[in-house]
């Protein structure tokens, strides 16, 4: 008697147990699907210390050739020093910045430090397609605080120029153009951006190539630019920007308005932790008396800049960390009215934020090569500007 009435109650807890399984198997069926989180933008690391030979690489530039291809650009160093027995490095993409091909070495000059490199490709003239590289070679080990003026000497800095007809698959030899872009004595060294230049597609200097640059003595420097109306063969050099006071314009980066003049944009040194800017309306010439900008925060670090022609008109996008004392938190700052004001922002990476090059990939997206976690690689990720919070929705010139 005991067994049977045992058996009955297995069998009833057997038949409650399924009817709470099929409860629940209902339940899910016709429960709302849940929002998936929205996706993050993917970062995808470019060049990464430690890997292909070079302890660390720093100091980004990229450029987007007709017909889609990134190559992007850096220096492969021994060490986080400036000035060690740097090499040019360069890996391409043909999928938008999703996957890169294997590192090669665009150049390496014994016994000298290869550095700033800024690029451009031509779009105009009979040399359409070809990219220009220029940059700068140090004697290894001695900084821009130990060469001495000219361009004569092993003590010197110099800048060279290379290009490629191939879409980067070969270069041809570093040519010297130091004496066409370099002022004499006091200057002793003097850097390309680093990032980009540009070649100016309206108005009467149309086809001109811009090359930002700052010139020393270290601590003394001045912001101006190098220009070519042949396609990179010749060279020449602007005034330098005057000086409004406050913080020294270093490191420094150029962009052409819908009107077709131009916005300069640099880092500042010992400043108000703010970007300083200056305009030419005579193609890189001459440049108005540069000021800080009180929404480009700056922390003391390079900061990217370029143009955008987005569907409702052009956008100059600015990047850089959002900070006034640290290299973190990236950001891209937005202007419509061609720099007058920046009241738009995008977040780029979270985090350690350094160096930084934006580059347009067509529309209002824009890809971002940039230096993460204390400059021990660099990334790259893209951003859509169109969609950017809008004045009021943060305040893009509040330290963080």
């Amino acid at each position: 008697m005991a067994r049977s009435v045992q058996g009955v109650g297995l069998v009833t807890a057997f038949i409650a147990g399924l009817a709470l399984t099929l409860a629940a198997a209902l339940a899910q069926s016709v429960a709302p699907a849940q929002p998936a989180a929205p996706a993050q933008p993917a970062v995808v690391d470019v060049f990464v210390g430690g890997t292909d030979g070079h302890a660390v690489y720093r100091i980004p530039a990229i450029v987007r050739l007709d017909g889609g291809r990134l190559l992007a650009f850096a220096e492969a160093r021994g060490s986080q020093s400036d000035n060690g027995a740097n090499d040019l490095v360069m890996r391409a993409s043909e999928d938008g910045g999703a996957t890169w091909s294997a590192m090669r070495t665009v150049l390496d000059l014994p016994g000298r430090s290869l550095n700033n490199p800024c690029v451009v490709q031509l779009s105009s003239g009979p040399r359409t397609g070809r990219v220009l590289l220029m940059f700068q070679s140090y004697p290894t080990g001695k900084g821009e605080g130990e060469v001495t003026p000219g361009n004569d000497g092993d003590d010197t800095c110099r800048t060279l120029l290379m290009h490629s007809d191939d879409r980067g698959a070969t270069w041809s030899a570093p040519r010297d153009v130091s004496s066409a872009v370099k002022r004499p004595a006091p200057v002793t060294s003097v850097a390309t951006g680093p990032g980009i230049g540009i070649e100016l597609r309206a108005g009467e200097h149309r086809g001109r190539v811009v090359m930002p640059f700052n010139e020393g003595p270290q601590g003394k420097w001045r912001v101006y630019c190098a220009l070519s109306d042949d396609g990179g063969d010749t060279w020449s050099m602007g005034d330098v920007a005057p000086d409004g006071g406050g913080g020294r314009a270093n490191e420094v980066q150029v962009a052409e308005r819908a009107d077709g003049s131009l916005l300069l944009v640099a880092r500042q040194f010992w400043g108000g932790a703010r970007r300083k800017a200056a305009e030419s309306r005579d193609g890189g010439r001459t440049w108005s008396t540069l000021r800080a900008v009180p929404e480009l925060v700056d922390p003391s670090c390079m900061g990217g800049l370029v143009a955008v022609d987005a569907p409702a008109g052009r956008l100059l996008v600015c990047t850089g960390p959002a900070s006034e004392k640290s290299r973190v938190d990236g950001t891209a700052w937005i202007s419509a009215d061609g720099g007058a004001t920046w009241p738009r922002t995008a977040p780029v990476f979270a985090g350690s934020f350094a160096y930084s090059v934006p580059v347009p990939l067509g529309g209002t997206r824009v890809g971002v090569l940039f230096e993460r976690d204390g400059c021990s690689r660099i990334a790259f990720t893209v951003i859509d500007v169109g969609g950017a919070a809008r004045a009021g929705e943060r305040d893009a010139s509040a330290p963080r």
